[in-house]
């Protein structure tokens, strides 16, 4: 069944998000921005967005202070919430334009607790919903079609009329019949929030291990890593059990600030999110310092990271793992360029220190999204190539020195 949805909030997740409903349903979409939908049509104004909807799904931000998003040290800072402002202002105008029996449906990132304090109140020409999405930029639209679960929270956490209309708005849309969770907003929000922070806690985990075989020696950490992964009788499965860079993105690193900030304020007397952040920016440190070593050893002055962006194919610096390395070896002294073409970091060629950032294949593999690795430009000989991800060939660069880091066990300390 065709319904009609409104998108409020067509950005960098909402716009792809809204195209893949539009291929099923009759979307329309508003934004303060100027946006240019592939399959559906921008309105002007919030009644003309409200005005017959089944569902209207907000996605607009809840943002964090730009020095808390992760592409520079922030667990010094004292833990913030998000800011909430945006959504309050637009759900009390909502009330303006909509009707009791219409449905709206929040999707952007809140703590647990949010949703009936902050929001709920509002709602008084309308329902409430809390819908949040697991998805992430770069491949977005692959993620709505195959989500590992559809969350609905409502406010009992029953299937109530309300949940039953989001799951008519997926039915169509989901191409491998994921679980539907249905709790209450609380469950739904910390679901979420939980989802994000455990993905980082696994980051730093890896990121950890590969540290030890560094320090140890004759550790190969991809070993390691591999033996864990496979140990589904316990301790977990696959996914981001690959050693490399940081966690990054506009999500994941706030979450994780956002959580020191709630169990401050639930005064739980621990910061177990704190102590991720922590490992995540001592871990950029010790890579910048190899950077640095390897430099010295090679009598090499330039030092270069292979992708700014925090991710490959995403034109976002937000949270980018890569500023965050690139701030330590500032504060070592060593000045460090990018080569990126989504940020217009373009060169021909390269010859240095060589951060190999981007990995595709990592980032990609899981999905239907392009994940052949690409370099960026040419390295010369005499360069030394640092690989994070163990994936570069030594014969692939036969002039350049290549670099497993985190595979202590294939290359004498001595020598590189």
């Amino acid at each position: 069944m065709r319904m009609r949805l409104g998108m409020i909030g067509v950005g960098k997740l909402g716009l792809p998000c809204a195209e893949v409903m539009a291929e099923h349903h009759d979307v329309e979409g508003f934004d303060l921005a100027p946006v240019q939908p592939a399959n559906f049509p921008m309105v002007a104004s919030l009644p003309e967005l409200c005005a017959g909807k089944d569902v209207i799904f907000v996605a607009v931000p809840t943002p964090h202070d730009a020095a808390y998003g992760g592409e520079a040290p922030c667990v010094h800072l004292p833990p913030r919430n998000f800011d909430y402002g945006a959504v309050t202002r637009l759900l009390r105008e909502l009330n303006r334009y909509t009707r009791p029996d219409q449905l709206v449906a929040l999707i952007s990132t809140v703590l647990p607790g949010t949703t009936r304090r902050e929001f709920a109140p509002l709602a008084k020409n309308f329902r409430l919903a809390y819908n949040p999405y697991l998805i992430a930029v770069g491949s977005v639209k692959w993620d709505m079609v195959n989500p590992e679960m559809v969350i609905i929270g409502t406010a009992d956490g029953s299937v109530t009329v309300d949940a039953v209309r989001l799951i008519d708005v997926y039915g169509p849309l989901v191409q491998n019949n994921p679980r539907i969770v249905v709790g209450t907003w609380d469950e739904a929000e910390s679901i979420k929030i939980f989802y994000n922070t455990f993905i980082s806690t696994k980051v730093s985990l890896v990121n950890m291990i590969q540290d030890v075989a560094e320090r140890v020696g004759n550790i190969d950490v991809d070993i390691i890593t591999d033996a864990l992964k496979h140990s589904t009788q316990r301790i977990m499965g696959p996914a981001y059990m690959r050693a490399g860079m940081g966690d990054g993105g506009a999500c994941h690193p706030r979450d994780n600030i956002a959580l020191r900030w709630l169990a401050q304020q639930l005064g739980l007397g621990y910061d177990l999110f704190g102590a991720v952040m922590e490992s995540r920016e001592r871990q950029a440190a010790n890579l910048a310092s190899r950077m640095v070593e390897l430099a010295d050893r090679h009598g090499l002055n330039d030092m270069w990271i292979h992708g700014k962006t925090y991710k490959p194919h995403v034109p976002h610096t937000s949270g980018s793992y890569s500023l965050l390395v690139a701030h330590y070896l500032e504060t070592m002294g060593r000045q460090v360029r990018f080569v990126d073409p989504l940020t217009g970091d373009l060169v021909d060629s390269v010859h240095g220190v060589v951060l190999l950032a981007h990995e595709s294949q990592v980032d990609y593999d899981a999905t239907s999204c392009e994940s052949q690795q690409r370099f960026y430009c040419a390295f010369e000989p005499g360069s030394v190539i640092l690989d994070p991800w163990r994936r570069v060939k030594a014969g692939l660069f036969p002039q350049c020195v290549v670099v497993h880091y985190g595979d202590s066990r294939l290359r004498p300390s001595s020598s590189v």
